[in-house]
């Protein structure tokens, strides 16, 4: 398996935009964060949640699919691979998440972009007041963020058989750990 230093390396050769790095990094936090609570590698899972999108700026016509070429030369496993191609499933890709890992990055990845625009909207313009009501007050409403298929995460939340209001609390609690890699305003404690 690759370090992470060489994962960050191989996702820069890819792809330039800001955004998108953040949403990678928001990925990979939530992804560890899942990997902790069900005892699963953390490195491993990591790798999958920062390097999902790997394929996505400079081959969008081919997301999902490219990736297997590229992390093929690195020598990734197919568990990874696969993993990384079933986060498109239903939209880019015919790969079904199978796995626990492969459930939760397509649970989760419309949902870290959904909750950072939440946050980004906020008077404080924080993670760490955001609650899951707020989240799900935005959830309701299909102008905000309706880019986001909010059919794909519920699907995922069933995969997963978890509510959404747990799965959206887990995924806010592993972004407030990378607040300020994302841009965002710790409050202070004072």
């Amino acid at each position: 398996m690759i370090t992470r230093e060489r994962a960050i390396a191989l996702w820069k050769e890819y792809n330039t935009e800001d955004s998108l790095y953040k949403h990678a990094l928001s990925v990979e936090a939530i992804m560890r964060h899942y990997a902790k609570l069900n005892n699963e590698d953390e490195e491993k899972w990591g790798l999958v949640g920062l390097l999902h999108d790997l394929d996505y700026q400079k081959f969008p016509e081919e997301h999902c699919t490219k990736v297997r070429e590229i992390l093929e030369k690195e020598n990734f496993s197919e568990e990874l691979i696969r993993a990384i191609q079933s986060h498109g499933y239903g939209m880019c890709s015919d790969v079904e998440p199978l796995s626990l890992m492969e459930k939760t990055l397509y649970t989760i990845d419309e949902l870290a972009g959904f909750i950072t625009a939440c946050a980004l909207i906020r008077p404080s313009k924080s993670l760490d007041d955001l609650e899951v009501k707020s989240v799900k007050k935005k959830w309701k409403n299909a102008h905000f963020a309706a880019g986001v298929d909010r059919q794909v995460v519920q699907n995922g939340a069933d995969m997963l058989n978890q509510d959404l209001d747990t799965i959206i609390q887990e995924c806010i609690i592993a972004l407030r750990v990378i607040t300020e890699e994302l841009g965002f305003q710790r409050i202070s404690s004072s």
